[in-house]
């Protein structure tokens, strides 16, 4: 839900250097370190077949990135997953670490620019791979002199649910991730909540996006009439039967009225506030 905020474009790398780091530490595009416990043994090369343009979902996704998404080792589903496109002369690199630059210039992905290393390494193939905790979340292939495009470029590339990626990545991102009752992230495709885009005038309004729906609080009222399905209520009661679904966001909870899905309801301290579901057809153009 809502994968266009995620995908926006941000700043680009500049440089590519190679250096000592930490695990996913780094502030160099690649770093050198320790190797992945269980380093990706598969084919680097693997042909994305039967599944179209418009299919979606971690199935989709997982076909589509070929090797790159073989590469991961996700605690939940695969989040995204591309075969890459194709680079023109002048856009391909010299080395396998420019190919990777290449990537994000030109595919633009909201992903971390910093801290990737090689997994492995072929004559015309190298996997570079983003490790969390010795675990790959972020893999990316790049090859050399592909058809039609010298030099190297993306060939393939994955990664995992957003919750799962580095802590400084996920702080400096226009959503906000909820946590279990224990305090562990929630998957981003599960729940996350995000202001309203500044260049439609909505700042002042807040949505949580559950599931494939989406619930919003406005008490400025700056949002389209009709945008939501009824109205915000910041000083409402739980109705009879509510329960606590068990998602938090500092000290907010998440509650839901059985079989009403029409509205959410936000638990801070002692207040409830009633947030109605978002038309949807709604959005910002």
């Amino acid at each position: 839900m809502r994968r266009g905020i995620l995908m926006a474009g941000a700043a680009l790398a500049a440089t590519v250097t190679v250096t000592g780091c930490n695990d996913a530490g780094g502030e160099d595009l690649v770093i050198t370190g320790t190797a992945p416990a269980t380093p990706y043994r598969g084919p680097l090369h693997v042909p994305a077949q039967g599944v179209d343009e418009d299919e979606h979902g971690p199935e989709a996704a997982r076909i589509r990135s070929g090797a790159a998404g073989r590469a991961l080792e996700c605690t939940g589903e695969i989040y995204s997953g591309d075969g890459g496109g194709s680079w023109s002369e002048g856009d391909g690199g010299e080395t396998p670490e420019q190919g990777l630059e290449t990537f994000f210039d030109i595919e633009q992905p909201d992903l971390p620019r910093t801290g990737y290393r090689v997994e492995r390494e072929e004559r015309d193939r190298v996997l570079f791979s983003l490790d969390v905790d010795g675990r790959t979340k972020v893999a990316v292939v790049v090859a050399e002199d592909r058809a039609g495009a010298p030099g190297w470029g993306p060939e393939a590339s994955a990664s995992c649910d957003p919750s799962e990626l580095p802590d400084s990545f996920v702080a400096d991102q226009p959503y906000d991730l909820w946590t279990d009752a224990t305090g562990d992230r929630l998957p981003y495709t599960r729940v996350h909540s995000y202001r309203g885009a500044e260049h439609c005038d909505w700042q002042d309004a807040d949505f949580i996006a559950l599931g494939d729906a989406s619930y919003g609080r406005d008490p400025e009222g700056v949002l389209p009439e009709g945008a939501l399905t009824s109205e915000y209520d910041g000083d409402a009661r739980l109705p009879e039967g509510a329960r606590d679904t068990g998602y938090r966001q500092g000290d907010r909870a998440l509650w839901r009225a059985p079989d009403d899905p029409s509205r959410v309801y936000v638990r801070d301290g002692g207040r409830v506030q009633a947030w109605p579901r978002v038309k949807d057809d709604f959005g910002c153009k």
